[in-house]
């Protein structure tokens, strides 16, 4: 299939520029470009939905990542936590859809609620753990209207943007596998099969027959094999607990049964509550590393997802560059401070958005698509828990089979490329980071050119990226240097 780019400013992508829109195209089609990007209506449903089923998970897992007290003592309520987790992602995903026109969904970061649970709030209240996500999302956007994040994008080298995505693939596998209890932290060793080197329980057999049968269906070419793999798993999952086949107790997410009313009203009782100062107690530099670190995990763990998913969309241009992703960039920058207003945390691209570009979404449609389901879900929560996270888990792991695939754009002869390439794909998945895949990849790169003699072919943002990421690397070095704690 020929790459093309997103938003190509020859194509009739562009209003009232290029080639002429054919009559007889619904507005739909024409909004969206899905014809001239080889889609259908059809793909892009089902790619939306598949989607969400993959990310539906954050409906239950950032409310509790940020179920902690703050500094005062204060919780903020796991109903209030999903309706603004809920929300946040419905706004975000929906912006992206209509404006955007990429198939990029958006949720809470969990790299982001991870920084704000673990290093905010036990310093900051909870509002203004949340004024740090919107002061970091505005950062972010004054990077991409300045032209800098898109720039920064464009000047890694196409090698390590293959890396990137496969990195990424073995990192979403990864979460798969660990998310379906197929793998386990373990005692003797780092990580073990199952948790005592032996898989456990029913539901991890049912995550293993799904991927399977999703494997199957994909090499018979059958059309939405992730979605009927999912929809199958969860159908065979309520029917062995209903029958008692398995304890309830094995679902690492909750049996797969409807508890109570399937409807439930919205809680918006913290929305809008954040706050900017009153962090004398803490100091400045605190608040400065604070908002850099979440800039780190937003901007980088964003740009690596949008390269990784917009290749294996073959939305790239031959160069592996995206031009034209500006209003994407944009929007994803704001869902830092969206998110923040909310009380959900930042919002950021995710890499399940790969799940339904699988299925065949090529467009902002399938955002819609996705945007919607996370609309209903304020009213329709107890729903979202029906689908096993075992289940679900599958479809992240048969992504990251898809996206590895780009091993054969690598040159493995070149040590120049082969070693940043390898320290990328390795770090994402081992440290649970794809800013310190990123990091790592970029830091060698440089290295190596230097080493070699050829200093001119590094750039001005590598050098610029590297000097950034050795501060990522060495901030906690820094932060004891100067006292910071």
């Amino acid at each position: 299939m020929t790459q093309q780019s997103l938003e190509p400013s020859t194509t009739a992508d562009d209003a009232g520029e290029g080639t002429r829109i054919p009559a007889g195209r619904s507005w739909l089609d024409r909004y969206f470009h899905i014809s001239k990007r080889g889609s259908t209506v059809a793909r892009e449903v089902r790619g939306g939905i598949t989607t969400f089923m993959a990310m539906a998970y954050i409906l239950l897992l950032n409310p509790l990542i940020l179920s902690g007290k703050d500094v005062a003592g204060d919780t903020l309520g796991q109903k209030a936590l999903i309706t603004a987790t809920a929300f946040a992602a419905a706004f975000t995903t929906l912006l992206m859809g209509f404006f955007g026109k990429v198939p990029l969904a958006l949720a809470a970061g969990l790299s982001v609620s991870g920084v704000l649970s673990s290093q905010v709030a036990p310093h900051m209240t909870w509002p203004q753990a949340m004024g740090m996500c919107v002061m970091y999302g505005v950062v972010i956007m004054l990077l991409v209207v300045t032209g800098l994040r898109e720039m920064i994008m464009n000047a890694i080298p196409l090698a390590l943007k293959h890396a990137i995505t496969m990195g990424i693939g073995l990192f979403v596998a990864l979460i798969g596998l660990v998310k379906a209890g197929f793998v386990h932290q373990g005692k003797a060793t780092p990580v073990t099969l199952g948790p005592t080197g032996e898989l456990a329980g029913w539901p991890v057999l049912l995550f293993a027959a799904t991927l399977l049968v999703i494997f199957m269906l994909q090499a018979r070419a059958v059309p939405g094999a992730i979605l009927i793999g999912i929809v199958g798993g969860t159908v065979v999952a309520v029917l062995l607990n209903a029958l008692g086949v398995i304890d309830p107790k094995q679902w690492a997410s909750g049996a797969p049964e409807l508890h109570g009313s399937a409807v439930s009203m919205p809680d918006f009782s913290i929305f809008g509550k954040v706050e900017f100062g009153g962090w004398g107690s803490v100091g400045a530099m605190t608040v400065g590393m604070i908002v850099f670190t979440l800039v780190l995990a937003g901007f980088f763990d964003a740009m690596a997802t949008i390269i990784g998913v917009g290749t294996e969309a073959k939305l790239a241009d031959e160069q592996g560059r995206m031009p034209g992703l500006s209003k994407a960039l944009f929007i994803d920058g704001a869902g830092g401070a969206i998110g923040g207003v909310a009380g959900a945390s930042g919002q950021t691209v995710f890499v399940e958005s790969a799940t339904g570009v699988g299925e065949g979404a090529r467009t902002g449609l399938s955002s819609v698509v996705t945007g919607l389901f996370f609309a209903a879900c304020l009213f329709f929560t107890p729903l979202t828990a029906i689908v096993p996270g075992e289940v679900a888990a599958a479809a992240l792991v048969v992504i990251g089979a898809m996206m590895m695939m780009n091993a054969r754009h690598v040159d493995w002869a070149d040590r120049a490329t082969a070693i940043p390439v390898f320290l990328t794909v390795v770090i994402m998945p081992f440290t649970y980071s794809i800013t310190a895949g990123v990091a790592a990849g970029v830091i060698s790169y440089v290295a190596i050119k230097l080493a070699q003699g050829k200093v001119r072919e590094i750039g001005a943002f590598m050098w610029g990226l590297t000097a950034v990421f050795l501060v990522y690397f060495a901030l906690n070095p820094i932060q004891s240097w100067m006292g910071v704690h």
